[in-house]
């Protein structure tokens, strides 16, 4: 495998992981997109960013796209490189949207379009290396493979498998920023056997609702791992998804939040009710494909 371009550019989604019961092992992508264009040089690495965290995302060498794209590489044997990187971010920062995850991935799936045996940074390839960055891919998954995912692991390696669903999805992302690392702080080490077990059921039946059964969603979204323990470190979501529920609309938090997940297109009364509460509101649903390098289209 050689570099034979000098220039790449993907586009990446958006992602919610968990969707409820599903902890670290189900997520989707949805149709908010970062696109991110590379140039090889021989200088010092260079990173614009336009849109989301232009003023507080690291501007070089500490830039997770640039890890990303010196492992994958590293990985592939090729030779260190100086970048060229510009960043379009519609992806809100620290707002359980997978924001990391899609960086990671346009690292990975960068460097596919710049090699002359693309085939060779596969679909396997990029979900190793951006589950070894992410520690679990239910958020690299869906950024890759787009939709509605399950994913696992044999050992080491991560594997993801489709979920053939339609189902119509808002996202309520509000102003407020919540660091994954202080959402998993507030988690148990431990949980009792019957909220495990729960949790269990609850993932299996949501499989069955996103694919054939929606009018399960309601009970197939309910969980007892880790929405409650995060619920004081985001009030104002809790509350959304506590009151969207009660009313019949299927909400869960968004990875580790504070974004709100809904099952279903809202209607203009409710969206103008989360809209006075602060959330912006997004209908343009789920993602059917994942990232992409742009001259794909």
């Amino acid at each position: 495998m050689r570099l034979v371009h000098s220039e790449a550019r993907v586009r990446v989604p958006a992602t919610s992981g968990n969707l409820g019961p599903g902890f670290d092992c189900m997520g989707m992508a949805h149709n908010i997109w970062d696109e991110v264009s590379v140039r090889l040089t021989t200088s010092a690495t260079k990173v614009r960013i336009i849109g989301e965290g232009a003023q507080t995302l690291p501007k070089g060498e500490t830039h997770l796209i640039v890890k990303a794209l010196k492992r994958a590489l590293e990985v592939a044997g090729l030779p260190e490189a100086g970048f060229d990187l510009t960043c379009h971010n519609s992806i809100a920062q620290g707002r359980g949207l997978g924001s990391s995850a899609a960086a990671v991935v346009a690292g990975l799936l960068l460097v596919r379009g710049l090699v002359d045996q693309p085939e060779l940074i596969d679909d396997e390839f990029l979900l190793s290396l951006a589950t070894e960055f992410e520690g679990h891919p239910d958020n690299a998954a869906p950024a890759i493979f787009g939709g509605a995912v399950v994913t696992w692991k044999e050992g080491k390696k991560a594997r993801a498998a489709r979920i053939p669903t339609r189902v119509k999805t808002t996202l309520l992302v509000p102003n407020t920023q919540l660091l994954t690392s202080k959402a998993r702080s507030v988690l148990p080490e431990k949980v009792p056997h019957v909220d495990a077990a729960f949790n269990a059921s609850r993932s299996a039946m949501l499989v069955l609702a996103l694919e054939h059964y929606p009018e399960l969603l309601m009970r197939a979204t309910e969980e007892r791992l880790h929405q409650d323990y995060r619920a004081d470190s985001m009030p104002e979501s809790a509350r959304a998804m506590r009151d969207l529920r009660s009313v019949g609309w299927p909400a869960v938090i968004s990875g580790a939040g504070p974004s709100v997940l809904v099952f279903d297109e809202l209607d203009q009364e409710t969206t103008t009710l989360m809209e006075r509460r602060g959330f912006a509101v997004y209908k343009d649903g789920m993602a059917r494909r994942g990232a992409y390098l742009v001259t794909d289209e």
